[in-house]
């Protein structure tokens, strides 16, 4: 493992050891995923003592990241409160993490074949334009996806012919330069219109991965354990210690060792259910496998927004997608059977467990990598999916090997994408995010119910509660960030260019 990275993480030492209760309450957060990384930050940032157990050998290693949800346009079967809370979530998110954000559209396309229409679409994207309108005006600060009146545009197949016959930008400026290099490509005849383009942004997994491990260096009260599993939990029942008694094993040393805290946060993501299982907890919850896959189509002309296609989720016909990243690579996702989605991939948990049970052969994914024919025949399958609609991208090919994870919905409706925390008692609490927007959402509600519970300083200001308060990733450099996430994508054995700004 590349030393730029270990030395931002911090081992088991007899230092960490046996933490004791600090003034303002020490907090274990098992899982350094988008949710446990940010709530770390939010909670050691105003002083509370954080220890971050992350299994793997870096943060922010689980389900592939490819977008903010700024408003949902991605789903057109959540219901509008959910695409309200995305749109807001997501606007804090880029203040609080600009590093990892790529500022382009999405161009949002319905096929002749597909049973919706644009025209049902847009009543909801007006109604968030409002939204954001009215945020803007209130907080002038939150204008973070552009200006409120541009933040959809609507363009007709008249004026995408048009478009296509213009030069090529060599910087998209405004919405037409974005939709000029799409405009040459598609199939109009393959679309119903009008053609939407949203202001949604990207968002880099492997940035925010390099982005947590930069800003948790930097935080005196958040010490950071990789390579390190969670072997067992129990409840301490003496009220002169530390509520929680942790056992810890360091994965490379073979060492377990104990620590103890005064506050449990699971953020396991997928593995959630583990956790309640050791504490006898139990929760209803939903994991689903999923994958995204990573080709690159070295013919690509000028800068690309992310374009998707609707279509009805788990048929032939399913919602593609089509991710940009420097030098023709594109993250691609296809809702269907064949390529996305899988069969048996989402199951739920049981009354015995709060852990629903993925079958083995998903498992083994995740633990062990993919077989390359699989490898092949989804990543083109992916291709082939896209190409209908954009038919010269049939000449992209396999570049990686796929992005992979499970992803947790609490509850039982699989729809749900607008999700934070739920609690068990005072002291133990679990990060449910389904999307990474809502992952400052989650460090909101935990540091409410700290504050209840009065693990919190009374000289923690309360705007800093109030407010996102997170100078510790202002002060990182978007070089750095860049730099490290680079050599995290390579680590990981994907291409360096999926870490760089488009």
């Amino acid at each position: 493992m590349n030393n730029v990275i270990t030395s931002n993480l911090m081992p088991i030492t007899e230092k960490t050891q046996n933490i004791r209760s600090s003034q303002n309450g020490s907090v274990a957060i098992i899982g350094g995923g988008v949710a446990g990384s940010t709530i770390a930050l939010r909670l050691a940032e105003i002083g509370i003592k954080v220890t971050l157990i992350e299994q793997s050998d870096s943060l922010v290693n689980g389900p592939p990241i490819c977008h903010l949800h700024a408003g949902g346009s991605f789903y057109r079967d959540i219901s509008d409160e959910q695409c309200l809370t995305l749109l807001n979530q997501s606007i804090d998110m880029i203040s609080a993490f600009p590093q990892c954000v790529n500022v382009r559209p999405t161009v949002i396309a319905v096929p002749v074949h597909d049973k919706g229409s644009p025209s049902t679409i847009l009543p909801r994207l007006e109604k968030l334009r409002r939204q954001y309108k009215q945020l803007v005006a209130e907080q002038p600060d939150k204008k973070r996806l552009g200006e409120p009146d541009q933040y959809f545009q609507t363009f007709s197949r008249l004026e995408l012919e048009n478009l296509a016959t213009k030069p090529l930008p060599k910087q998209a400026i405004c919405a037409q330069d974005w939709l000029i290099p799409v405009a040459r490509k598609l199939d109009l005849d393959k679309l119903q219109y009008p053609v939407i383009l949203v202001q949604e942004y990207g968002l880099s997994g492997f940035r925010f991965s390099a982005l947590a491990s930069l800003a948790a260096a930097n935080l005196s009260k958040c010490d950071v354990l990789t390579h390190t599993q969670v072997t067992n939990i129990k409840e301490n029942d003496d009220k002169n210690h530390a509520r929680w008694q942790v056992s810890i094993l360091d994965i490379l040393n073979h060492q377990t060792k104990e620590m103890h805290f005064d506050y449990l946060i699971n953020a396991c993501g997928f593995r959630s259910g583990t956790l309640d299982d050791m504490l006898k907890v139990p929760r209803q919850r939903l994991v689903e496998f999923k994958a995204a896959y990573v080709a690159r189509w070295e013919n690509c002309q000028g800068q690309w927004p992310e374009v998707i296609f609707h279509g009805e989720r788990g048929t032939p016909e399913g919602m593609a997608q089509l991710t940009p990243y420097p030098d023709g690579y594109f993250q691609l996702h296809g809702m269907t059977q064949d390529i996305t989605l899988f069969e048996n991939g989402l199951v739920k948990s049981e009354a015995k467990s709060a852990q629903p049970k993925l079958p083995q052969i998903y498992l083994n994914k995740i633990e062990n990598g993919w077989p390359e024919p699989i490898v092949a025949q989804r990543t083109l399958g992916s291709i082939s999916h896209v190409s209908r609609y954009i038919p010269e991208f049939s000449q992209a090919v396999v570049a990686a090997k796929p992005l992979y994870g499970a992803q947790q919905i609490p509850g039982e409706d699989p729809k749900l994408r607008a999700a934070d925390v739920s609690f068990y008692g005072q002291y133990y609490a679990r990060a449910e995010i389904v999307k990474a927007s809502s992952a400052l959402a989650a460090s909101d509600t935990i540091l409410q119910q700290l504050k209840q519970i009065n693990l919190l300083n009374d000289d923690v200001h309360p705007s800093h509660l109030a407010e996102h308060y997170l100078p510790v990733t202002a002060s990182v450099s978007l070089t750095s960030v860049v730099e490290l996430a680079s050599q995290i994508a390579e680590q990981r054995n994907y291409p360096s260019a999926l870490a760089r700004q488009i």
